[in-house]
C-alpha cells in the first residue's frame, strides 16, 4: 500500500485552496449540510461546508444499479489534456475511465491512489527535485498493455511545451521537468525537474485535469490530436466505455470486470447531455439521477421541491469570469478593456446571479485569492470599482466618442461587441443583459448572440469566436497549476487571449515559492498584472450546488476532493 507523500511542510496548494474557501466555511469538518440556510442578504449566515456526498462505507450500499448523470455537452474531443478538451463535461466522463494518481480529500490533501501507485517520493538528489513514481504492478490498459513507465515519459514529452504541434491544454508542472527516466524496472519512473515545482501533485492527477494517458496513443502530435476525438481507444479505470452514442448525445460506461481495484458498486453510469438549462426539469422528471445545478435559483427550487432529492452543496474552487477577447479587432488596447471593466456593476451581477441560493453575495476582486484570505488584498489600483463616470472618461481620452446614435464611433468604426451566450442559462441570460444595459450607459453597444449550449464551448469559446462571453472556471486543489493556464500568454486555454512577461514571471515564481507568504505575495504580483491586461474578470465563488436523489452515496458537492467513481453507489 503506497504510503502518504511525506512533506516538509503542508502543501502549498493545499493551504491556499482550503483559505480560498474560508468565507464561505461554517468549519473544519466535512459534514453534511442541510439545503436550508438563511438568506445571503440578510438573517442567518449560509452554512457552507468543504463537502457534502453523503459519505457511506461501502459495505452500506447494495452492489449493482445505474447512475444517470447530467452533462451539459458531448464532447468533440474526448482528450481531457488537449485545448479543445479541458471543459468540465469531459472531465466528469474521463474520470470513470482513465488512471488518476492521486486521491483528493475535502481539504485538498492529496494521497496516492493505490490502484496505480505502491509508492511515490519527492526528494533531491544533487540539488535537484526528483520525483520517484512507482506503479502498481497490476495496473493495465483495456487491451492488455502494463501501465509503465514509458506511459509517464510519453505523456511528458506531449506536456511539456516544447512541441507546439501538441495542442495541449497546458503544460504546468511539465514544462519544468528535465527527464523521466526507467527506475529499478519498468514499473518505476524517475522524474527530474530542472527547479523546484510546489505542485508536483497535480500531476497525473483527476483533482488536476491530468489523468495519465497512454502512451501508444500521445506518442506523436498527430496522436494526441486526433486518437481521442471520436471516443476513448483505451482505457484503465474502474470503468469502461459500453457505448457512445453522439446522436443522443450519451456516454455508458459499465463496471469493468477486468479492473484491479475495488469493484465498482454501481452497474452502470450513463452520461446524458443537456442544455444547462433543461437539467432541472430533466432531474424532476426522473431522467437524471445527478447534476451540476450552479448558480441556478430556479433549479435550486426544483430540487428542494422534487420528492426524494435533495441539493447537495459546499464550497469550492470554482468561480464565474466574464472575458474579454483581447484579439477582438475592438478589444485589443488594454485601455479600451479596463474602460469597459471599470462600466460594469459586477456587484449588481453577483446579486442578482445569486439571489436565492443562501450564498453570500461577494464579488471577488482579485483572480486567485478571495475575501477573508490571508493574504488577499485589491490589486486593481481602482479598476475593481464600478465607476462609469471613469470609464467614460477614459474612453473620450482614447478617442471613442459618444456619437448622436448614443453609440461612440473612431475612425468610422462604432463601439459595437458581441456576447456570446449560451442558450436556456440563466446566468448567461442575466449577465448578458446586464452587460448590454451597463456598457450601453457608458456608449458601447453590444448585441447578444445566443448559441446551442452543446455548441457553446466546441463552437466559440475554444475558438475565440466572441468579443464578450462569461462561463464558471471549474478549479482543482491546486490553485496556481489551475491558474497559470488560463493566464499565460499563448496557452490554449488563454480564452482571453492576452497576458504580459510580468504576468508569466509571476504566475512562475508562485509555482516555485518556498513558503506560504511567498507564494501569495506572488499571487498578488500576478492579480495586479492580470488587471492590467484586463482579459479575464472575476465575479464570485461559483456555488457548488447539485441535484441528488437521497438513496445515493458517495456523490455530490466535492468541494476540493474529488469523487471515487467504484464507491458511488445505492443505499441498502
Amino acid at each position: 500500500m503506497p504510503r502518504p507523500v511525506p512533506r516538509s511542510r503542508r502543501p502549498l496548494a493545499v493551504i491556499a485552496a482550503v483559505a480560498a474557501l474560508s468565507f464561505a466555511l461554517c468549519s473544519c469538518a466535512a459534514t453534511e449540510q442541510s439545503a436550508g440556510g438563511g438568506s445571503a442578504a440578510g438573517g442567518d449566515a449560509p452554512r457552507m461546508t468543504q463537502q457534502a456526498l453523503n459519505a457511506k462505507p461501502r459495505t452500506a450500499l447494495r452492489q449493482g444499479g445505474t447512475l444517470n448523470w447530467a452533462i451539459d455537452q458531448y464532447s468533440g474531443q474526448w482528450n481531457p489534456v488537449h485545448a479543445e478538451g479541458s471543459e468540465a463535461s469531459t472531465i466528469d466522463v474521463v474520470k470513470a475511465l482513465l488512471p488518476t494518481f492521486w486521491r483528493s480529500d475535502a481539504g485538498g490533501v492529496q494521497t496516492p491512489n493505490p490502484a496505480y501507485l505502491t509508492d511515490v517520493t519527492s526528494e533531491l538528489r544533487q540539488g535537484r527535485q526528483t520525483v520517484v513514481w512507482t506503479l502498481n504492478p497490476k495496473a493495465h490498459w483495456s487491451d492488455g498493455t502494463p501501465i509503465t513507465w514509458r506511459d509517464l515519459e510519453a505523456d511528458w514529452r506531449a506536456l511539456n511545451g516544447q512541441d507546439p504541434a501538441y495542442r495541449t491544454a497546458s503544460s504546468n508542472g511539465f514544462d519544468q521537468v528535465e527527464s523521466v527516466v526507467r527506475g529499478q524496472d519498468d514499473h518505476q519512473a524517475v522524474m527530474t525537474f530542472r527547479e523546484p515545482y510546489s505542485e508536483w501533485q497535480a500531476m497525473f492527477n483527476n483533482a488536476g485535469n491530468a489523468p495519465l494517458l497512454p502512451a501508444k496513443y500521445v506518442a506523436t502530435p498527430e496522436l494526441f490530436n486526433t486518437s481521442f476525438k471520436s471516443g476513448f481507444p483505451v482505457t484503465a479505470g474502474p470503468f469502461k466505455v459500453e457505448r457512445m452514442d453522439p446522436a443522443a448525445r450519451t456516454v455508458t460506461v459499465v463496471a469493468d470486470p477486468g479492473w484491479w481495484g475495488d469493484r465498482p458498486m454501481l452497474d452502470r453510469i450513463v452520461f446524458k447531455a443537456y442544455d444547462t438549462g433543461r437539467m432541472p426539469q430533466a432531474f424532476a422528471d426522473g431522467e437524471v439521477d445527478y447534476y451540476n445545478n450552479g448558480p441556478n435559483t430556479e433549479g435550486y427550487r426544483i430540487i428542494r421541491s422534487t420528492a426524494g432529492a435533495e441539493a447537495r452543496r459546499a464550497g469550492g474552487p470554482n468561480l464565474r469570469h466574464l472575458v474579454l477577447n483581447g484579439r477582438s479587432p475592438l478589444l485589443t488596447d488594454p485601455k479600451v478593456r479596463q474602460a469597459l471593466i471599470q462600466a460594469i456593476d459586477r456587484a449588481e451581477i453577483t446579486r442578482t446571479d445569486l439571489t436565492g441560493l443562501d450564498w453570500p453575495y461577494v464579488p471577488m476582486n482579485n483572480h486567485f485569492l478571495v475575501p477573508s484570505q490571508h493574504g488577499y488584498q485589491d490589486n486593481s489600483n481602482g479598476l475593481s470599482r464600478f465607476d462609469p463616470d471613469a470609464a467614460k472618461a477614459s474612453l473620450d481620452s482614447l478617442g471613442w466618442k459618444l456619437g448622436p446614435s448614443g453609440v461612440r464611433t473612431k475612425d468610422g468604426k462604432e463601439l459595437a461587441l458581441r456576447f456570446v451566450a449560451p442558450a436556456d442559462n440563466n446566468l448567461a441570460a442575466n449577465e448578458s443583459a446586464l452587460v448590454t444595459r451597463m456598457l450601453g450607459q457608458v456608449g458601447v453597444k453590444v448585441t447578444v448572440q445566443t448559441v446551442p449550449a452543446g455548441e457553446f464551448f466546441d463552437g466559440h469559446v475554444n475558438k475565440h469566436d466572441f468579443d464578450l462571453t462569461a462561463f464558471a472556471l471549474m478549479g482543482t486543489p491546486f490553485p496556481v497549476s489551475n491558474s497559470i493556464s488560463t493566464f499565460q500568454q499563448d496557452s490554449g486555454s488563454n480564452w482571453s487571449q492576452v497576458g504580459s512577461k510580468a504576468l508569466d514571471k509571476a504566475m512562475a515564481e508562485a509555482a516555485r515559492a518556498d513558503t506560504v507568504d511567498d507564494e501569495t505575495a506572488a499571487l498578488n504580483r500576478a492579480d495586479a498584472e492580470a488587471w492590467e491586461v484586463a482579459g479575464l474578470v472575476p465575479l464570485y465563488q461559483r456555488p457548488a450546488i447539485y441535484g441528488v436523489r437521497k438513496n445515493l452515496a458517495n456523490i455530490g458537492a466535492a468541494g476540493l476532493g474529488d469523487l471515487v467513481y467504484e464507491n458511488i453507489g445505492l443505499l441498502k
